[in-house]
């Protein structure tokens, strides 16, 4: 079988995200490293770099995006038995991790930048209500109705990006405390 230039082009492009993934583990570089630092890292060029993600912000919000996608996968198994509180619980307690905290600045740099240029990171953008929709079937599993349901996934998923946000400009400790506070107003 013969593979278009763009299936090839698919195929280089995830197999460079899977080398930055393991040169980064689960951080993600930080905004002031450059492409060339990042390409060394990953053992690659820069050139390769901005041919498929185009810029640092592409790269970065690529790298996040996958991370993201690693962890719902994770969270997403167990929620196949937990409740709706049990998952916000474990959210929060994945992304509260030290060893995260680089990728939940990462997080808030990309979600900035796609502020003032969403068509640039429409991708990324597109993968936000991911967890969502799944405390949203959680909670129709617990028997509020579909809007409902979406309305308590939003304000909680929001509720928790307000919460990581203020970790990361000055941590409090609030942790586990402020995330029960949102889970009784509901």
């Amino acid at each position: 079988m013969i593979l278009s230039s763009t299936e090839r082009n698919g195929d280089a492009r995830e197999r460079l995200l899977a080398r930055l993934l393991d040169a980064f583990g689960e951080a993600l570089p930080a905004p002031e490293v450059s492409l060339r630092e990042i390409a060394a890292r990953a053992e690659t060029s820069h050139a390769l770099l901005r041919y498929h993600f185009g810029s640092l912000p592409g790269v970065l919000a690529a790298m996040l995006k996958a991370q993201r996608s690693r962890d719902n996968e994770v969270l997403l198994e167990a929620a196949r038995e937990d409740t709706f509180d049990d998952l916000v619980m474990a959210i929060w307690r994945a992304y509260t991790r030290p060893e995260q905290l680089s990728r939940i600045r990462g997080f808030f740099h990309v979600v900035g930048l796609a502020a003032y240029r969403p068509e640039d990171f429409r991708e990324f953008i597109d993968s936000l209500d991911d967890l969502t929709k799944t405390l949203a079937s959680l909670a129709e599993r617990e028997g509020l109705d579909a809007a409902e349901a979406l309305t308590l996934a939003t304000v909680t998923v929001a509720a928790i990006r307000g919460l990581l946000l203020q970790e990361v400009l000055t941590p409090t400790g609030y942790s586990e405390e402020a995330v029960a506070v949102i889970l009784r107003m509901r």
